[in-house]
């Protein structure tokens, strides 16, 4: 049953973007670079503060200019609703 799961949202990232604002550790976990700890720590910011935009990921503790360059297409970050 996982390998289903984890196959399904394999396909699901292939076509849709990672909404920054609402993605689940394991879906933040398939972008390249991002690990649990790194995906932790946007969950983690996320809960004091949503993101405006994805160029606001460099402020996530461990995330930089180059993790964001390589996952561009496929980020997005939904309207915030805090």
């Amino acid at each position: 049953m996982k390998i289903i799961a984890m196959l399904v949202l394999g396909i699901t990232l292939l076509f849709s973007a990672v909404d920054i604002n609402t993605a689940g550790k394991k879906e933040l976990m398939n972008l390249k670079g991002v690990g649990a700890k790194k995906a932790d720590a946007i969950l983690a910011y996320r809960k004091v503060k949503c993101f405006k935009n994805v160029k606001a990921l460099k402020n996530v503790k461990g995330i930089g200019p180059k993790l964001i360059k390589r996952n561009r297409e496929n980020l997005e970050a939904s309207k915030c609703k805090k």
